[in-house]
């Protein structure tokens, strides 16, 4: 399955390895709450380098979900997809 990085998931304690996803057609969060705890990978684009996370909760009402990453993305990271494992 694939997912959407949309933004970071910011406020007082930023974290640059938690990041809020969209997943290819869930629309409730309902839907999305079947994938807590599954593997998401990140693969650079260039470099080929994969960094492993997992999704942790949904975040909002329409079915996206916060992944927390072992290392932190990149900027470039945003808009990118990711597989959901």
């Amino acid at each position: 399955m694939k997912g959407t990085i949309v933004n970071f998931k910011l406020g007082n304690k930023y974290d640059g390895r938690k990041i809020i996803l969209e997943l290819e057609g869930i629309t409730s969060h309902n839907h999305a709450s079947q994938f807590i705890g599954r593997k998401v990978v990140w693969i650079h684009p260039k470099s080929k380098d994969k960094i492993i996370g997992k999704i942790v909760r949904i975040h909002g009402k329409k079915g996206r979900v916060i992944a927390v990453f072992r290392k932190a993305l990149p900027g470039l990271a945003l808009g990118n997809t990711v597989s959901i494992i």
